[in-house]
């Protein structure tokens, strides 16, 4: 095995490749929930670039050091920082950094597998959902909650949320609803699932793959059931295929077949930030018919508008800094 390029256990991103030619980016800052600041983000895109040219490299693994998190998102609070104090350069900095990153690996012509044990939001999905393989175990909640901090959910969702069937992509979009490993197979935001305990056995028989991930990744996830549809499928397709917000609040209201369902979930929407939803609805409604660039370039102006709006410093505010969960939208629908 070669030395890490980076062995110092500080690193927030530690990396190495194995004899087999497998290249492991380990993501170690876990009193952040592995939020990815612009250092994390830097160095993930030079070794995957280096690596993408690299003939040693077959293909690349992305993991956590903790089990509690694999990605919790962005580094939003430093996004904040920089929007309340006008600085518009370190706020696209950031965001086109991060972007770039999901361009990245979204065309990463080596197979790229993401394995996610513990939570992955907003921006760990951005690092996950776009590689060719996304393992989740039992203990992974994937979720875009961007709606309730007063921003909008970026890092290509725009792209994969409406792709996703059923219109399940429109609905975790504009209710920042969460979903287990199990749904999150089933609804094809992941690819594998495996147990939470096969997952050192499944880790150490990457790292010796030296065809690729492929066969590896079928013979656990074989060891599982096949996960079941999530809950509330058929409500999902009917109320969030709704032509606009309206329209899906009033589908949502006339819900008969899960009325507490429904009722929850009106709930989630009357909590987010209405300029959000607005804004999200009409990022899904473009997303459907453009390409991933086109929604990155699209997510990036919209991200760096929206860093400097009072709906997210009140919403990251409410949810991050006091955590009184109790965000004061400025706006109304």
């Amino acid at each position: 095995m070669r030395k890490p390029d980076r062995a110092e256990p500080a690193d927030s991103v530690q990396t190495r490749v194995d004899d087999s030619g497998t290249a492991v980016l380990a993501l170690a800052r876990p009193a952040a929930l592995n939020a990815l600041d612009l250092t994390m983000v830097r160095r993930m895109t030079a070794a995957l670039t280096a690596w993408r040219d690299d003939p040693a490299v077959r293909s690349v693994v992305v993991r956590s050091t903790s089990p509690k998190a694999f990605c919790a998102g962005g580094d939003i609070l430093a996004v904040r920082a920089a929007g309340l104090a006008g600085d518009d350069t370190a706020v696209r900095t950031y965001f086109s950094a991060e972007y770039g990153l999901n361009a990245l690996i979204a065309r990463y012509p080596k197979p790229y597998t993401a394995v996610i044990d513990g939570y992955a939001m907003g921006g760990g999905l951005g690092i996950s959902v776009h590689g060719s393989a996304r393992v989740v175990t039992e203990r992974a909640v994937l979720a875009m909650p961007e709606t309730g901090i007063g921003f909008f959910p970026d890092i290509g969702a725009s792209w994969f949320l409406p792709r996703l069937p059923g219109a399940f992509g429109w609905y975790l979009g504009l209710t920042g609803a969460r979903v287990g490993g199990q749904d999150a197979v089933a609804c094809g935001l992941a690819t594998h699932y495996v147990t939470a305990a096969d997952l050192p056995a499944l880790e150490a028989a990457l790292a010796a793959a030296g065809d690729g991930p492929d066969a590896v990744l079928r013979h656990f996830a074989a060891r599982t059931q096949s996960p079941p549809p999530p809950a509330h499928v058929e409500e999902i397709a009917r109320c969030f295929s709704a032509p606009d917000l309206a329209q899906v609040r009033a589908r949502l209201a006339a819900e008969t077949r899960a009325r507490d369902w429904a009722g929850d979930t009106l709930a989630l929407l009357d909590a987010a930030s209405p300029a959000s939803l607005a804004m999200t609805f009409d990022l899904l409604r473009a997303g459907a018919d453009s390409t991933l660039e086109q929604c990155l370039a699209r997510e990036l102006e919209s991200a760096c508008r929206t860093a400097r709006t009072a709906d997210f410093h009140e919403g990251v505010r409410a949810a991050l800094v006091d955590k009184d969960r109790k965000p004061a939208w400025s706006t109304t629908v």
